[in-house]
């Protein structure tokens, strides 16, 4: 094998493709269950708001907490965006400078780090609908509701610190 066919298989023109799919798609699940968790709670409160307008301050909490999942996943794409490098131009030719492992490890930072943070977005809506409406029944349900949302919310940390590793193995580099 020469030098110009390894050149092309372990630095290949699409690769940088993964590595922003990645990026796309922790900013895009992220966000989608952020929104989920944000209209459902959003609703519970809504609707525990009618009856006992004097917790609607306390019971906005699963509505923060889904916000912080929709950062995790614009940490995730922030970082993955800046490790992609263009191609540079060599000899009158541009020669890419990302390697197909650095697009697969990307891809799946992202993907990772992009489902977790859909399933915490839904865990925290429904959390928080069912959580904020049992609220305005029994205020003493407070601190039980607080627990169930942290640990939802540690769905999605998990999948940042996944994330985290994912795009922080090396990448390699493509041959001169």
């Amino acid at each position: 094998m020469s030098s110009t066919d390894f050149y092309s298989y372990a630095c290949p023109a699409g690769a940088p493709f993964f590595g922003y799919f990645g990026a796309a798609s922790a900013m895009a699940l992220a966000n989608l269950g952020a929104a989920y968790g944000t209209a459902k709670a959003g609703a519970g409160i809504s609707g525990m708001g009618v009856t006992r307008p004097d917790l609607v301050m306390k019971a906005l909490i699963p509505v923060v907490m889904a916000g912080v999942v929709g950062i995790y996943g614009l940490i995730i794409a922030v970082i993955i965006s800046t490790k992609i490098r263009a191609p540079v131009l060599v000899s009158g030719s541009y020669k890419p400078q990302y390697t197909i492992f650095g697009g697969a490890a990307h891809m799946a930072s992202g993907l990772a780090g992009g489902f977790s943070g859909l399933a915490a977005g839904i865990a925290i809506g429904i959390v928080g609908d069912i959580g904020t409406r049992a609220l305005g029944q029994q205020p003493k349900l407070f601190v039980g509701m607080i627990l169930i949302l942290i640990f939802a919310e540690a769905l999605g940390l998990y999948g940042l610190i996944v994330a985290l590793i994912f795009s922080a193995s090396p990448i390699g580099s493509c041959p001169e």
